[in-house]
């Protein structure tokens, strides 16, 4: 590597000027990702015609700080009303909220924020030294890769079906089952309902809009009017000086406590490099490696009951591995001029819009570029850090609000956010019909995550498959002579053992503990 070109380049990245539009991008995709319905690819795309008129490297930077900003964003809405602001903040919902609820937004939030700031490092770490070799690898991937890349995500359900892993297979049955809705993309066959809204399949943002933020909604309305509002706890400082307890709060919110640290490090590199890897491979996104990195660490805890109630571990292995996916799916974009999601997808457009084809010949002939989009990579996860942190403890009091209040602000926004991502009324109605059903699905026990992970996999699972089936002309037995098919196989297999040990340990512990409260 040509060090001192790599100085050159980062000095011009992290020039004042540049490092303005880079805060001014990360702060903007923080709003986008912590509202439901605005992803960063939607916030990215708005963003690329403003671009033009600027310089090459401020424009990229402003672009990736509302990518990496957005990533963290969703954790915000995720963590404080029980709705990913994003897709890949889904995981995040299991441990967040719950957090959020005992009292400590402010520390649910601290501990996203510098999980997502070390999966974004060390996954624009990996991208600036690994970049050649892992596109390599990325490019081996073929229709019987991601069917089996896929059935190693659904081997997770497991993990995060809560007490009951029946009523979590129920539930992931049922999100597979609504998954097969639409035109079936190898036969163009109309299957199930013959409704315009349909013929795409399940519309993706407004199920996860209406499963947890409109059922929520349902929830709350039902509390409020038995009278018997929860009233959540607000977890500043409630005696002495206002501005001394104002500053103490400050200071205690956006930085980590010791003890969360020592929990959550080793998942931090262990869920960062999962991220990088499955970002790394186009098609595959943060969604995924949110909730493999999510069953890893409560796997190898020392307390796997404390998942699903708040353990800091569970916010941390999912939101360094959505961030991750940042420097992985930059990977293939650079490398092989292949986007990694749809985030990169539009940032490849932008680099074509400035006169830059992603794609081998750029590690040739604009060498001096990719050094610098290495180090935008880096200066727009430091942008997202500083904004974060600024905004933490304002950003953890909204869960202080009254119930009365909260509820409607919540719907508003999710029924706008519902409607933004394609103009249409159906989304809107499609998203509550959701939102009752995820509201039925909860109040009889059957967790919600298992739906969203099945309706994220499924249709990748089905098409792949089909695809490699009229590759090999029916032979699925050819399948078990593809090396990395094998690997994944065989991932799936331990972590289903791998979970349901788990969950006996846990329904264990959890029997010791209720006999001892008899006692």
């Amino acid at each position: 590597m040509d060090f001192s070109l790599i100085a050159s380049s980062f000095a011009q990245v992290f020039a004042p000027s540049t490092m303005l539009y880079t805060l001014l991008g990360a702060a903007g995709g923080i709003l986008i990702g912590a509202i439901p319905g605005l992803t960063a690819t939607m916030g990215i795309a708005l963003l690329v015609p403003f671009t033009y008129g600027l310089d090459f490297i401020p424009g990229v930077a402003m672009l990736l700080g509302i990518f990496c900003g957005g990533m963290y964003g969703g954790s915000i809405a995720a963590i404080l009303i029980h709705t990913p602001g994003t897709p890949s903040a889904a995981a995040t919902v299991l441990d967040g909220f719950p957090m959020g609820q005992k009292g400590e937004p402010g520390r649910a939030l601290t501990i996203s924020l510098f999980s997502s700031f070390s999966g974004g490092i060390i996954g624009a770490l990996v991208m600036t030294f690994l970049s050649p070799t892992i596109s390599k690898a990325a490019l081996k991937f073929g229709p019987a890769e991601f069917f089996s890349l896929a059935l190693f995500g659904l081997s997770v359900i497991v993990a995060i079906s809560g007490k009951s892993v029946l009523k979590g297979l129920i539930a992931a049955f049922f999100g597979l089952l609504i998954g097969t809705v639409g035109m079936d993309k190898t036969c163009a066959y109309l299957r199930f309902f013959k409704l315009r809204g349909l013929y795409d399949g399940i519309p993706f943002i407004p199920a996860l809009i209406g499963l947890f933020a409109i059922s929520e909604v349902i929830a709350n309305f039902e509390h409020l009017l038995q009278a018997n509002p929860k009233r959540n706890v607000n977890s500043g400082e409630k005696s002495g000086n206002p501005v001394i307890s104002y500053l103490k709060s400050v200071v205690r919110n956006i930085l980590p406590k010791k003890d969360d640290v020592k929990t959550i490090w080793p998942h931090l590199i262990k869920g960062s490099l999962i991220g990088t890897f499955i970002g790394s491979i186009p098609g595959a996104g943060g969604d995924i490696a949110a909730f493999v990195s999510y069953s890893e660490a409560k796997r190898t805890s020392k307390h796997p009951e404390m998942f699903g109630k708040g353990a800091p571990e569970g916010i941390a292995a999912a939101e360094c591995a959505n961030n991750g996916c940042s420097g992985g799916a930059m990977i293939p974009m650079l490398a092989l001029g292949v986007p990694g999601d749809s985030n990169t997808a539009v940032l490849m457009g932008a680099f074509i819009m400035h006169g830059f084809q992603p794609g081998p010949m750029m590690y040739v002939e604009h060498l001096n570029i990719v050094y610098a989009v290495f180090g935008a990579l880096l200066a727009a996860n430091l942008a997202f850090l500083v904004v974060g942190m600024l905004g933490v403890n304002i950003f953890s009091k909204v869960i202080s609000l009254e119930r009365y209040f909260l509820i409607p602000c919540i719907l508003v926004l999710s029924l706008v956010g519902a409607y933004a991502i394609n103009q249409s009324l159906f989304d809107v109605y499609f998203a509550i019909v959701m939102g009752i059903i995820g509201y039925l699905l909860q109040k009889y026990g059957f967790p919600l995550s298992p739906i969203l992970l099945a309706l994220i996999l499924g249709p990748m699972c089905e098409s792949n498959i089909r695809r490699y089936m009229q590759i090999v002309d029916g032979h699925f037995e050819m399948i078990f002579t593809r090396p990395i098919c094998l690997v994944f196989f065989a991932l799936a297999i331990f972590s289903l053992v791998a979970s349901v040990l788990n969950q006996k340990k846990i329904a264990r512990r959890e029997a010791e503990a209720a006999k001892a409260e008899e006692k």
